[in-house]
């Protein structure tokens, strides 16, 4: 009798360079932000290629404090995806603005950019795109929208003036390391968000970040410290700086949050990122395993080698033609039951209680809940061996099979 395999969806990969750099950290006795969480800051702008970064507890206190900083509250309109995770939309209503869903186009798990346009009033200020997957979204297309709705932008804050259109953030969560037209994420839209979260490419167990490109008359220094007054409770003197001597006075600027990331955080993603292009190359070796099997099955999966796009391989989306809600859960756990986790991205947010509590209805979102009822995503991780990876896709196929005996 075969012993039956496990095989989980996404664990962390973590050497013995990420250990020792965290009791590095421990022994130097500066545990919370620190020269660790400062140079990790620098290593991500120098990857991404813009001039800073900020790291904090979370991308989706990236997102949130980004929409504060850029003055964004009640009477305001910031439109995103409805085929996401809830991040994208919770920042939204945590400022006291009102979410905008707008539906993917078909077959896409990008959201329409004409549903997009139609979307875009006086009081849209933000657009939220959604890297989902590791790939990245086309934003030439995404800046043509805005720039095409500028007359319509009114701009209510002092950084809000320096842009003459819809300011776009990207939900980059899954896209550290992803490219479009040669550009990485994080260099390509105005603010781009990441998470490091365990199941990420690049973890720091938990953490993200936030990037923005450069615009002249942005004050690069001054838009780095609105994140850390915002993370560390409007007090405008970190540790590091109550530590000079005689320096223990400090001012609380406004009554802000607690979300910065720590130098244990940063010890652990500094290792990663110094790894982080074999484990990307390592995650596209285990997606090729999977493309020999399915590609000849037609079967829709994201691609991530495109001609102007190249994803990271964070997640490897399947979708079998033809097939329902039910037997796709069949199969999910069919699967389960050969030791093999598979997940779902995304169940669209009209569909969740929280958001139908606030008035959404998925039927007005056709497309997305197309995408999301037959949607299957195999595990893609960097401790996946060859054998399991033919083993992952082996019975992949003979689940779809047992489904759909046509195929």
């Amino acid at each position: 009798m075969n012993r039956i395999r496990k095989i989980s969806f996404s664990p962390p990969d973590i050497s013995d360079a990420e250990i020792e750099e965290v009791v590095k950290a421990m022994k130097s006795g500066w545990i919370t932000t620190g020269p660790r969480t400062k140079l990790f800051e620098q290593k991500i702008a120098d990857y991404v290629g813009v001039s800073k970064a900020v790291c904090l507890s979370s991308a989706t206190t990236a997102m949130e404090i980004t929409l504060r900083i850029l003055g964004v509250g009640p009477g305001d309109e910031v439109i995103t995806s409805a085929y996401t995770y809830t991040a994208s939309a919770s920042v939204i209503h945590h400022v006291g603005a009102k979410i905008v869903f707008v539906d993917t186009a078909p077959d896409s798990y990008e959201m329409g950019y004409e549903q997009l346009a139609e979307a875009i009033t006086d009081k849209t200020k933000v657009i939220i795109p959604v890297d989902i997957g590791g790939v990245m979204c086309d934003y030439n297309k995404l800046f043509a929208v805005v720039g095409n709705k500028k007359h319509l932008y009114k701009p209510a804050s002092k950084i809000q003036y320096l842009f003459d259109r819809p300011i776009i953030m990207a939900d980059a969560a899954h896209s550290f390391g992803a490219t479009y037209n040669g550009k990485k994420s994080g260099a390509v839209a105005d603010f781009s968000c990441y998470s490091f979260h365990a199941v990420k490419n690049l973890t720091t167990a938990e953490g993200g970040a936030a990037v923005w490109i450069d615009r002249d008359g942005l004050d690069n220094d001054w838009l780095y410290e609105q994140y850390q007054l915002y993370s560390l409770h409007g007090q405008n003197k970190d540790a590091a700086a109550k530590l000079k001597p005689g320096a223990w006075e400090y001012d609380v600027i406004f009554p802000a949050y607690k979300c910065n990331m720590t130098d244990l955080t940063a010890a652990f993603g500094l290792k990663q990122l110094e790894r982080f292009d074999m484990l990307m190359a390592r995650r596209r070796q285990i997606a090729g395993i999977y493309d020999k099997t399915l590609i000849p099955l037609e079967l829709q999966r994201l691609i991530h080698d495109r001609e102007d796009r190249q994803g990271n391989y964070h997640l490897y989306l399947v979708r079998v033609p033809g097939i329902t809600e039910e037997q796709r859960n069949d199969i999910i756990v069919q699967m389960a039951e050969q030791g093999i986790a598979c997940n779902v991205h995304f169940k669209p947010l009209p569909m969740m209680t929280a958001y139908k509590n606030l008035g959404f209805d998925i039927n007005n979102f056709p497309n997305a809940f197309k995408q999301y009822q037959n949607e299957i995503t195999l595990p893609l991780h960097t401790l996946i061996t060859k054998e399991e990876a033919e083993y992952i896709v082996k019975e992949f196929k003979e689940s779809i099979i047992e489904c759909m005996p046509s195929i």
